[in-house]
């Protein structure tokens, strides 16, 4: 809509056509040259916008209009000069800022050395000059608006992949140690009834019970993490840890109570944190004691929240030094990152340890808090 409004000025050259002042010949080669001047614009403006051209085209088509232009503005009079009106918005349209604006000047320079040879300046400098040089920098910043407009469509649909990317690492860390932790344990309760069942039916029937309800917690919690609404806390975890390790026959050292007023995102953090070192230690450790540690320390780089977990669990044979970040490490590490946390893991002869920090800042009364990304 913008380029067709320029399409106004060629009444000009038209009425000079109809008018029945030139010969047949000089009539016949006008309507030529301005149809093909029209169609070249066109066919420039237009394909650019939408997808643009290789430089030299660009650069030929120009050349093109400027010469079909001066040639038939010398040939048939002042009512051509406006097709330099045109040159100049496609210079606008088509070439770089600093390029355009000197193209736009040297344009409308051209037209009024022109005119002054074939037309009084001052009809030349109002009614031509002027429009060439708001055209031609007024479609500089149609071009700006329309590039701008594509960028941001673009950057709209890369956010939106972002967040899409960001939902599914969301869904595959949680549903991992979710049912990781959920399944470890059901498995564990499972045996232990198994061998229950002949002589201790009772005893067998409480176990079938806990594993009734840890199902039912599991499916509940992926239901929530499903939602988004679901979330951990350290108090819970360490209860569940706990839980977890005595029942798989590992003795048990786990605090019994949690820091107080622990921000909602580093506690969760912490406490996936937990839920994933313990369900490690019950799978992979065959360990016979593990520690769990929550306690400030300070350290170079400032005062930290850490949590560590530590088992006695014998390396396997032909293991490799340093274990294996698999899914439930990297995950952590990124739920750590995003609350300027850091996750160490260490596989030694006397077992393996994971650590978690979070860095602590004291507020205004002295009570340390966790410390934002």
């Amino acid at each position: 809509m913008w380029v067709g409004v320029w399409l106004a000025f060629m009444s000009a050259p038209i009425g000079d056509l109809l008018d029945g002042s030139h010969t047949t010949e000089a009539t016949v080669l006008g309507w030529i040259g301005l149809v093909g001047f029209v169609t070249v614009y066109l066919a420039l403006v237009l394909r650019h916008t939408a997808r643009p051209m290789a430089t030299a085209t660009v650069y030929s088509l120009l050349a093109l209009l400027a010469a079909v232009a001066l040639a038939l503005s010398l040939t048939l009079g002042s009512s051509w000069l406006v097709l330099f009106v045109y040159v100049s918005v496609s210079c606008g349209a088509t070439l770089s800022l600093a390029l355009a604006t000197w193209a736009i000047l040297v344009t409308t320079a051209t037209m009024t050395v022109i005119g002054t040879h074939v037309a009084h300046v001052g009809d030349v400098v109002p009614g031509l000059a002027i429009p060439a040089l708001l055209g031609g920098f007024a479609m500089t910043g149609v071009r700006h608006l329309i590039r701008t407009s594509v960028e941001l469509r673009e950057a709209r649909a890369t956010v939106a992949q972002l967040a899409t990317n960001e939902e599914r690492l969301r869904m595959a860390r949680d549903l991992h140690d979710l049912l990781g932790h959920s399944l470890s344990l059901i498995t564990l309760k499972s045996e232990l009834a198994g061998r229950m069942l002949p002589d201790h039916p009772d005893q067998a029937a409480k176990e079938v019970a806990d594993i009734e309800q840890v199902g039912r917690q599991a499916l509940a919690d992926v239901r929530a993490a499903v939602s988004g609404y679901r979330r951990m806390t350290l108090p819970a975890e360490l209860a569940g840890a706990r839980t977890v390790l005595n029942a798989a026959g590992i003795q048990a050292d786990v605090p019994t109570e949690a820091p107080e007023g622990l921000p909602a995102a580093e506690e969760e953090v912490l406490a996936w944190v937990l839920r994933e070192a313990a369900t490690n230690v019950v799978r992979h450790s065959g360990a016979r004691h593990c520690t769990v540690t929550l306690e400030a320390c300070q350290t170079l780089d400032g005062r930290f929240l850490e949590l560590r977990v530590q088992d006695d669990g014998k390396p396997r044979p032909g293991a490799p030094p340093a274990p294996d970040p698999g899914h439930g490490l990297t995950g952590l590490r990124e739920r750590l990152e995003k609350v300027s946390g850091v996750l160490e893991a260490d596989a030694g002869r006397k077992g393996f340890t994971l650590t978690a920090r979070i860095p602590l800042i004291p507020d205004a009364s002295g009570i340390p808090l966790v410390s934002g990304p």
